[in-house]
């Protein structure tokens, strides 16, 4: 496959089933709120996220245990507060997908922002491929835009295959047009490999795997966290560099951060590594902490002998 062909599925008559007009109905729906000014929009996808938060119980008990862990010393009002938050949060993540997706630069590149732009030219100026390294954020999709139209930066996103073939389809589709390269299978090593070894950036968020035989325990925010080691592997094997970043919204604009390029990475410590990254993460969430994925079960699997938190 050459750097710029498509990965994505190819358009068949299945797609159109009657079982997959409601996904159609969704997206189209996502489209004309999309059209809305955009203050109107994360308005509207604010309160249905706040509605969900109060539906949900669920989630929002995962969402107050993550919360509670990671932050023992703030009061329970202050951790409902940031559950409500956080679930405006992932309202507004929602539509601001469909902003990532269907929006022009021309409407956009008002409200972006970049930090640490000399950290980016760094990374470009060394020759090397880089992982771009972030976690899981609300802002995702914007973010990923914010890279493409204001850095200007052309990059491969990891994937694994939605279970809705239309959403595979689309997300395919939307994603490149984007990033300007495929997406790449997230369990294909050799070919993310490759891509770094020939100078290219790979989207990369390690915070949400729980494969327990690439991982090692590792502190975040304090907590015993399952956490992959991949990362340390992939630049080692890339002969690659590993450049952090972190989206957040601030109002209706939307903002990326950039930190240095990480040095003495990998060590050749798994667990020295795989704290490293954690820490940098929470750095990334600091920055905007509702906007992190507290309603993701981080904790699930635990060190031999704790408990179950969930």
């Amino acid at each position: 496959m050459t750097p710029h062909s498509s990965a994505a599925p190819p358009f068949t008559a299945r797609l159109i089933a009657p079982w997959y007009w409601p996904t159609w109905l969704a997206i189209g729906l996502l489209w004309l709120v999309v059209q809305l000014p955009v203050p109107w929009v994360l308005a509207l996808g604010s309160g249905f996220g706040r509605a969900l938060g109060r539906l949900a119980g669920s989630r929002r008990q995962v969402v107050l245990t993550n919360l509670r862990v990671c932050f023992p010393d703030l009061p329970q009002q202050e951790h409902e507060r940031l559950a409500g938050e956080h679930f405006a949060a992932v309202g507004a993540g929602a539509v601001e997908a469909g902003i990532a997706w269907f929006a022009s630069d021309a409407r956009l590149a008002p409200r972006f922002a970049i930090e640490g732009r000399e950290h980016l030219d760094a990374a470009l100026a060394s020759g090397r491929g880089f992982l771009l390294l972030t976690g899981h954020f609300t802002t995702l999709e914007i973010g990923a835009r914010v890279l493409c139209t204001s850095a200007r930066l052309p990059f491969h996103a990891m994937y694994r295959p939605y279970n809705n073939a239309v959403l595979d389809f689309c997300m395919h589709r939307w994603r490149e047009n984007r990033s300007k390269l495929p997406a790449l299978p997230r369990d294909d090593l050799r070919r993310l490999v490759r891509a770094l070894r020939e100078g290219r950036a790979i989207w990369y968020a390690p915070d949400q795997t729980l494969d327990e035989k690439i991982s090692v325990f590792a502190p975040f925010f304090g907590v015993q966290t399952l956490t992959l080691t991949a990362t340390a592997r992939l630049a080692q094997m890339g002969r690659a560099g590993v450049l952090p970043y972190f989206p957040r919204r601030e109002g209706s604009r939307w903002v990326v951060r950039f930190l240095p390029l990480l040095e003495n990475f990998p060590s050749g410590d798994e667990l020295v590594d795989a704290r490293r990254i954690n820490a940098l993460i929470e750095e990334g969430v600091q920055l905007a902490l509702p906007q992190y994925f507290w309603i993701h079960r981080r904790f699930k699997k635990r060190p031999a002998g704790e408990r179950k938190l969930y």
